[in-house]
């Protein structure tokens, strides 16, 4: 009779103590991106594991470059018992495909950077949101461009503005649409700003872009350069390199920060001036943050989180100023 007391007292306490760590099992959230291997997406991942230290809930990162790579990460994430996920999708065209797979496996989303579009096309303001202020941000490109103008004194009669565009995308619309407002109202003539469509927004495209319109121009002696981020820029930088322009007659000032490091770099200035940085320290932090409160606490996070956060970071400023924000 003792045995058996002692058996069933061991098994209560075996039990007890599955109990307890089936009970204290930890949270597990997901943080998907679509370009892991960027500076950009590094730090998102950095800060949100700092968000899960303090917090005390896992983080489950994982590379989304395409389509199905995303979709059987989420499988992956509801097998792994997650219980929602951050994400920077591949293509703004899977909003659709991501909630419904996230809605079937009971899995909570907050998308960060980039905002999901229907089959329309049009966003999906349905789903929380975390990303740059594409419109404020813009204006800060246009006031420091005309502000670099005016510091080396320019005459506005000889100069124009290249705009390398994507209207397609509403965050690069709003973005360039931004600066040119903030141009016009700084008071750069109307009839000299140039706008010009790119076929991706990259280096190459914005090169073959820039070029179709500087041969267009010959009369203009200075160029300021917009995009919506660093590789629109420097595209643009690089045809009025290859048209003949000099650093001096060229400004640029890009989007992102990080895709300008090697350009600042460089042992001699270009014409590529500076880029502004947001703050992936706090999209990393900010969205995951939310997503945690959401799901613990039932705390459905707004539809529109919007980050102002920007610095201007130039050849003088840019070690010290990514260093900041652990890039």
């Amino acid at each position: 009779m003792k045995k058996m007391v002692k058996n069933l007292i061991t098994a209560a306490l075996a039990f007890g103590i599955a109990n307890t760590a089936f009970s204290a099992e930890k949270l597990k959230l997901g943080f998907l991106v679509k370009q892991p291997e960027e500076p950009w997406f590094q730090t998102e991942w950095a800060f949100a594991d700092k968000a899960g230290q303090d917090m005390n809930f896992e983080v489950i990162k994982i590379a989304v470059p395409d389509g199905e790579k995303t979709l059987n990460a989420i499988d992956s994430l509801a097998a792994n018992g997650a219980k929602g996920f951050v994400i920077c999708t591949p293509d703004p065209k899977l909003g659709p495909a991501i909630v419904a797979k996230a809605k079937s496996l009971d899995l909570k989303v907050v998308t960060v950077d980039d905002q999901f579009v229907n089959a329309k096309g049009k966003p999906m303001d349905t789903v929380p949101l975390v990303m740059m202020a594409a419109t404020k941000i813009g204006e800060r490109q246009g006031e420091e461009l005309y502000k670099e103008m005016t510091k080396r004194g320019w005459d506005a009669s000889q100069s124009g503005v290249l705009a390398i565009t994507a209207d397609e995308l509403d965050t690069a619309r709003r973005r360039v649409d931004g600066a040119i407002s903030a141009l016009k109202a700084a008071g750069f003539p109307e009839g000299q700003i140039y706008r010009v469509p790119t076929k991706s927004n990259d280096i190459p495209g914005a090169l073959d872009a820039a070029n179709s319109m500087l041969v267009q121009h010959p009369e203009v002696k200075n160029w300021l350069v917009v995009g919506m981020n660093d590789n629109t820029v420097l595209g643009g930088v690089r045809a009025t390199e290859g048209q003949g322009f000099q650093a001096e007659n060229v400004i640029g000032i890009g989007i992102n920060g990080v895709d300008a490091v090697n350009e600042l770099s460089k042992s001699k200035a270009t014409g590529f001036y500076g880029s502004l940085l947001p703050s992936p320290d706090v999209h990393g932090y900010k969205s995951i943050q939310m997503l945690h409160d959401w799901v613990v606490n039932g705390a459905e996070p707004a539809m529109f989180t919007e980050v102002t956060d920007v610095v201007l970071i130039t050849r003088d400023n840019f070690k010290v100023e990514l260093q900041k924000k652990g890039l």
